[in-house]
Protein backbone atom coordinates (compact mmCIF):
# COMPACT_ATOMS: atom_id res chain seq x y z
CA UNK A 1 0.00 0.00 0.00
CA UNK A 2 1.43 3.35 -1.07
CA UNK A 3 0.52 6.02 1.45
CA UNK A 4 2.84 8.68 0.03
CA UNK A 5 1.38 12.16 -0.15
CA UNK A 6 1.28 14.61 -3.04
CA UNK A 7 2.36 18.16 -2.28
CA UNK A 8 1.96 21.45 -4.12
CA UNK A 9 4.86 23.78 -3.27
CA UNK A 10 4.30 27.49 -3.82
CA UNK A 11 6.59 30.46 -3.79
CA UNK A 12 4.63 33.59 -2.82
CA UNK A 13 6.20 36.80 -4.14
CA UNK A 14 5.65 37.04 -7.88
CA UNK A 15 4.01 33.60 -7.96
CA UNK A 16 0.93 34.00 -5.78
CA UNK A 17 1.19 37.62 -4.70
CA UNK A 18 1.63 40.14 -7.53
CA UNK A 19 4.35 42.02 -5.67
CA UNK A 20 6.73 41.41 -2.77
CA UNK A 21 5.11 41.02 0.67
CA UNK A 22 8.30 42.33 2.25
CA UNK A 23 8.14 45.37 -0.01
CA UNK A 24 4.55 46.04 1.04
CA UNK A 25 5.46 45.61 4.71
CA UNK A 26 8.38 48.02 4.30
CA UNK A 27 6.07 50.64 2.79
CA UNK A 28 3.55 50.28 5.61
CA UNK A 29 6.25 50.74 8.27
CA UNK A 30 7.30 53.95 6.53
CA UNK A 31 3.72 55.15 6.02
CA UNK A 32 2.93 54.84 9.72
CA UNK A 33 6.30 56.39 10.63
CA UNK A 34 7.52 53.30 12.42
CA UNK A 35 10.78 53.39 10.45
CA UNK A 36 12.53 56.34 8.80
CA UNK A 37 11.98 56.87 5.08
CA UNK A 38 15.73 57.31 4.63
CA UNK A 39 16.17 53.53 4.69
CA UNK A 40 14.11 53.33 1.50
CA UNK A 41 15.54 56.46 -0.10
CA UNK A 42 19.18 55.52 0.51
CA UNK A 43 18.90 51.76 0.06
CA UNK A 44 16.16 51.05 -2.46
CA UNK A 45 14.91 54.09 -4.36
CA UNK A 46 17.47 54.07 -7.19
CA UNK A 47 17.19 50.30 -7.59
CA UNK A 48 13.39 50.54 -7.68
CA UNK A 49 13.44 53.27 -10.32
CA UNK A 50 15.82 51.22 -12.47
CA UNK A 51 13.67 48.11 -12.05
CA UNK A 52 10.50 50.08 -12.80
CA UNK A 53 12.12 51.30 -16.03
CA UNK A 54 13.35 47.74 -16.73
CA UNK A 55 17.04 48.64 -16.54
CA UNK A 56 17.58 46.62 -13.34
CA UNK A 57 17.31 42.86 -12.81
CA UNK A 58 14.34 41.91 -10.60
CA UNK A 59 16.38 39.61 -8.36
CA UNK A 60 18.94 42.38 -7.74
CA UNK A 61 16.17 44.83 -6.90
CA UNK A 62 14.67 42.45 -4.33
CA UNK A 63 18.12 41.87 -2.82
CA UNK A 64 18.47 45.64 -2.28
CA UNK A 65 14.99 45.79 -0.74
CA UNK A 66 15.84 42.94 1.64
CA UNK A 67 19.14 44.51 2.77
CA UNK A 68 17.52 47.90 3.42
CA UNK A 69 14.52 46.32 5.13
CA UNK A 70 16.67 44.33 7.57
CA UNK A 71 18.58 47.50 8.51
CA UNK A 72 15.34 49.42 8.96
CA UNK A 73 13.68 46.96 11.35
CA UNK A 74 16.71 45.87 13.38
CA UNK A 75 15.92 46.69 17.00
CA UNK A 76 12.20 47.11 16.26
CA UNK A 77 9.67 45.69 18.72
CA UNK A 78 7.50 42.83 17.54
CA UNK A 79 4.28 44.78 18.20
CA UNK A 80 5.13 47.24 15.42
CA UNK A 81 6.03 44.44 13.04
CA UNK A 82 2.74 42.68 13.85
CA UNK A 83 0.78 45.90 13.31
CA UNK A 84 2.27 46.42 9.84
CA UNK A 85 1.66 42.75 9.03
CA UNK A 86 -2.03 43.17 9.87
CA UNK A 87 -2.20 46.21 7.57
CA UNK A 88 -0.56 44.34 4.69
CA UNK A 89 -2.96 41.43 5.06
CA UNK A 90 -5.95 43.74 5.31
CA UNK A 91 -5.06 45.97 2.36
CA UNK A 92 -2.77 43.97 0.04
CA UNK A 93 -3.20 40.24 0.62
CA UNK A 94 -5.84 39.84 -2.10
CA UNK A 95 -3.54 41.29 -4.76
CA UNK A 96 -2.81 37.85 -6.15
CA UNK A 97 -2.66 36.13 -9.52
CA UNK A 98 -5.96 34.59 -10.57
CA UNK A 99 -4.31 31.42 -11.89
CA UNK A 100 -2.38 30.71 -8.69
CA UNK A 101 -5.33 31.46 -6.43
CA UNK A 102 -7.52 29.07 -8.42
CA UNK A 103 -4.92 26.30 -8.69
CA UNK A 104 -4.45 26.37 -4.90
CA UNK A 105 -8.15 25.64 -4.50
CA UNK A 106 -7.94 22.84 -7.07
CA UNK A 107 -5.04 21.22 -5.20
CA UNK A 108 -7.02 21.42 -1.95
CA UNK A 109 -9.99 19.61 -3.52
CA UNK A 110 -7.63 16.87 -4.70
CA UNK A 111 -6.30 16.43 -1.17
CA UNK A 112 -2.78 17.70 -1.90
CA UNK A 113 -0.63 19.29 0.79
CA UNK A 114 -0.43 23.05 0.15
CA UNK A 115 3.04 24.21 1.20
CA UNK A 116 4.22 27.81 0.93
CA UNK A 117 8.01 28.23 0.78
CA UNK A 118 9.04 31.85 0.39
CA UNK A 119 11.96 34.18 0.93
CA UNK A 120 9.67 36.74 2.55
CA UNK A 121 9.77 37.11 6.36
CA UNK A 122 8.25 34.21 8.27
CA UNK A 123 5.60 36.38 9.93
CA UNK A 124 4.28 37.50 6.51
CA UNK A 125 4.44 34.02 4.97
CA UNK A 126 2.62 32.51 7.94
CA UNK A 127 -0.11 35.17 7.68
CA UNK A 128 -0.51 34.42 3.97
CA UNK A 129 -0.57 30.71 4.70
CA UNK A 130 -3.33 31.20 7.25
CA UNK A 131 -5.37 33.21 4.76
CA UNK A 132 -5.14 30.47 2.12
CA UNK A 133 -5.40 27.58 4.62
CA UNK A 134 -2.02 26.18 3.62
CA UNK A 135 -0.82 22.98 5.28
CA UNK A 136 2.56 24.63 5.95
CA UNK A 137 3.93 28.14 5.43
CA UNK A 138 7.71 28.54 5.68
CA UNK A 139 9.57 31.83 5.20
CA UNK A 140 12.91 33.38 6.03
CA UNK A 141 13.23 33.28 9.81
CA UNK A 142 13.65 36.70 11.39
CA UNK A 143 15.23 36.13 14.78
CA UNK A 144 13.60 37.84 17.76
CA UNK A 145 15.08 38.23 21.23
CA UNK A 146 12.87 39.55 24.02
CA UNK A 147 10.38 40.57 21.28
CA UNK A 148 12.93 42.74 19.44
CA UNK A 149 14.29 41.90 16.00
CA UNK A 150 18.01 41.17 16.31
CA UNK A 151 18.95 41.80 12.68
CA UNK A 152 19.71 38.11 12.13
CA UNK A 153 17.91 36.31 9.31
CA UNK A 154 17.96 32.63 8.38
CA UNK A 155 17.20 32.90 4.65
CA UNK A 156 14.69 30.98 2.59
CA UNK A 157 15.08 32.98 -0.62
CA UNK A 158 17.86 30.96 -2.25
CA UNK A 159 17.60 27.69 -4.16
CA UNK A 160 19.81 25.76 -1.73
CA UNK A 161 17.78 26.71 1.36
CA UNK A 162 14.57 25.69 -0.35
CA UNK A 163 16.22 22.46 -1.47
CA UNK A 164 17.19 21.53 2.10
CA UNK A 165 13.72 22.40 3.34
CA UNK A 166 12.14 20.13 0.73
CA UNK A 167 14.47 17.30 1.83
CA UNK A 168 13.19 17.69 5.38
CA UNK A 169 9.53 17.88 4.34
CA UNK A 170 9.78 14.82 2.09
CA UNK A 171 11.16 12.80 5.00
CA UNK A 172 8.76 14.20 7.61
CA UNK A 173 5.53 13.97 5.59
CA UNK A 174 6.33 11.09 3.23
CA UNK A 175 5.93 13.19 0.07
CA UNK A 176 6.14 11.67 -3.41
CA UNK A 177 8.07 14.31 -5.37
CA UNK A 178 7.52 12.58 -8.72
CA UNK A 179 3.78 13.18 -8.38
CA UNK A 180 4.06 16.57 -6.66
CA UNK A 181 3.82 20.11 -8.05
CA UNK A 182 5.84 23.28 -7.63
CA UNK A 183 5.19 26.88 -8.64
CA UNK A 184 7.87 29.57 -8.72
CA UNK A 185 9.07 32.62 -10.61
CA UNK A 186 12.74 33.35 -9.84
CA UNK A 187 16.10 31.61 -9.69
CA UNK A 188 15.59 30.88 -5.98
CA UNK A 189 12.80 28.49 -7.00
CA UNK A 190 14.94 26.50 -9.44
CA UNK A 191 15.62 23.47 -7.21
CA UNK A 192 12.00 23.40 -6.08
CA UNK A 193 10.88 23.18 -9.71
CA UNK A 194 13.63 20.79 -10.75
CA UNK A 195 12.79 18.17 -8.16
CA UNK A 196 9.06 17.68 -8.72
CA UNK A 197 7.24 15.82 -11.47
CA UNK A 198 4.98 18.77 -12.29
CA UNK A 199 6.92 22.08 -12.27
CA UNK A 200 5.25 25.35 -13.27
CA UNK A 201 7.24 28.56 -13.82
CA UNK A 202 4.81 31.41 -13.15
CA UNK A 203 5.86 34.63 -14.94
CA UNK A 204 9.49 33.43 -14.75
CA UNK A 205 12.41 35.82 -14.60
CA UNK A 206 14.88 35.62 -17.48
CA UNK A 207 17.44 33.96 -15.20
CA UNK A 208 15.03 31.19 -14.17
CA UNK A 209 13.73 30.70 -17.70
CA UNK A 210 17.27 30.37 -19.05
CA UNK A 211 18.18 27.78 -16.39
CA UNK A 212 15.06 25.76 -17.14
CA UNK A 213 15.91 25.70 -20.84
CA UNK A 214 19.48 24.64 -20.08
CA UNK A 215 18.26 21.60 -18.13
CA UNK A 216 16.95 19.20 -20.78
CA UNK A 217 14.99 17.05 -18.34
CA UNK A 218 13.38 20.03 -16.62
CA UNK A 219 12.65 21.80 -19.93
CA UNK A 220 10.65 18.80 -21.11
CA UNK A 221 8.37 18.65 -18.09
CA UNK A 222 8.12 22.31 -17.09
CA UNK A 223 5.08 24.41 -17.92
CA UNK A 224 5.49 28.15 -18.44
CA UNK A 225 2.53 30.25 -17.25
CA UNK A 226 2.21 33.94 -18.06
CA UNK A 227 -0.66 35.95 -16.57
CA UNK A 228 -1.18 39.43 -17.98
CA UNK A 229 -4.28 41.55 -17.43
CA UNK A 230 -7.12 39.00 -17.53
CA UNK A 231 -5.44 36.50 -19.89
CA UNK A 232 -3.40 33.42 -18.89
CA UNK A 233 -0.90 32.09 -21.44
CA UNK A 234 0.33 28.52 -21.13
CA UNK A 235 3.33 27.16 -23.03
CA UNK A 236 6.40 24.95 -22.68
CA UNK A 237 10.05 25.86 -22.16
CA UNK A 238 10.99 25.45 -25.84
CA UNK A 239 10.03 29.00 -26.75
CA UNK A 240 12.76 31.57 -27.34
CA UNK A 241 13.49 34.69 -25.30
CA UNK A 242 13.37 37.78 -27.49
CA UNK A 243 16.57 39.75 -27.11
CA UNK A 244 16.53 43.46 -27.95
Amino acid sequence: MNDKKIAAFFDIDGTLHRDSLMNEHFKKLIKYEVVDERFWVNGVKDSYINWDKRFEDYDNYLFDVSAAYVKAITGLHKKYIDFATEQVMKLKADRVYKYTRNIIEKHKKEGHLIIFISGSPDFLVEAMGKKHHAFLAIGSKYIMKNNYFTGEVIPMWDAESKNKTIDRLVEEYNIDLDKSYAYGDTNGDYNMLRRVGNPVAMNPSKELFTKIKANEELAKKATILIERKDVIYKTKADIDILEL
